[in-house]
């Protein structure tokens, strides 16, 4: 015999379960720059996100999903994720994963140098983009849609032949930084832009991170880079997702403070963790996001796993 649940039941079920009642989906759709290629951030925590794809990734999205646990946020998290893949791949090849469920929040980005076949040209990025957005606008009309602005690749910085050989390191990320601005002012379905490689930046000018892992890198100081140059690290991961984190939760990345499970479980110390925390917390007070504390809120001691 089928059971069926009265309003009054459901009522009472809602009120008894208000982390279920305000859970919110987020989908992030990009490449290798969020699912951590060449890093130990890669796979980790893949048993707390749907991979659409079902190829076992953690990666920026998991450490995202680790955030939120600890500010004690119910985020529902999945991921769309191709190696090499721009905007018009996954418009092209996985329109049906990216409108799977009416998504609250998405979090995209597409192909590091803007156009693998025309690099620096952002004419692709914003013609896609707006594809993009209205793609997801159909799904849901009240979706908030957030672009990531990538960092500078130290191999096409250092390297010849590329727009940016021969140019100081911040240069690439500023480029990539100002397409993806263009894009959120042209089109009015893209909420903001996630302002990662300008986080970069300012890791390296503030002496974080080491601004040329051609040469070494400095005492006390992070690679925000892989052995390749190219892709990030664990600590570059770890950036990009307090950057995101912040921006779309609102939630201040340093309120995690030193014993933040992630950091302890790809082996950053307590140093590092803060540091990274407060080049997210400046980055976006300089991008006019406002931040808060949940009040529920407590940072972890330090040694503590996540979950």
């Amino acid at each position: 015999m089928k059971r069926s649940i009265t309003p009054v039941l459901l009522l009472l079920w809602m009120n008894a379960t208000p982390a279920l009642a305000q859970e919110k989906s987020i989908l992030f759709i990009g490449n290798s720059f969020t699912f951590a290629y060449g890093s130990a951030a890669w796979f980790w925590g893949a048993d707390t996100v749907t991979d659409l794809n079902a190829q076992g990734v953690g990666g920026v999205p998991a450490l995202f999903k680790a955030f939120t646990e600890q500010a004690d946020l119910a985020w529902d998290v999945s991921l769309e994720t191709h190696p090499g893949a721009d905007f018009a791949f996954h418009l092209r090849e996985k329109q049906a994963e990216i409108t799977a469920q009416p998504w609250d929040v998405v979090v995209a980005h597409s192909y590091s140098t803007l156009d693998a076949q025309a690099p620096g040209d952002r004419s692709n990025l914003l013609k896609t983009g707006s594809d993009l957005a209205g793609l997801l606008q159909r799904r849901n009309p009240d979706v908030k849609f957030y672009v990531t602005a990538t960092w500078s690749r130290p191999d096409l910085t250092y390297g010849p032949g590329s727009p940016w050989s021969g140019k100081n390191i911040e240069a690439m990320a500023l480029a990539v930084s100002e397409a993806y601005e263009q894009l959120a002012r042209d089109v009015a379905g893209v909420a903001a832009v996630n302002p990662v490689g300008k986080a970069f930046n300012r890791a390296i000018r503030r002496g974080v991170a080491d601004g040329n892992p051609y040469d070494g890198i400095d005492v006390n100081k992070v690679d925000l880079w892989t052995w390749d140059h190219y892709h990030g690290s664990s600590y570059g991961y770890y950036l990009e997702a307090l950057v995101v984190f912040g921006n779309v939760t609102g939630v201040d990345p340093l309120a995690l403070g030193d014993g933040e499970c992630a950091a302890f479980e790809l082996g950053f110390s307590p140093t590092q963790a803060v540091a990274l925390q407060q080049v997210a917390h400046d980055e976006l007070q300089a991008a006019g996001v406002a931040l808060s504390t949940p009040k529920a809120m407590a940072s972890l001691p330090w040694a503590t796993p996540c979950g």
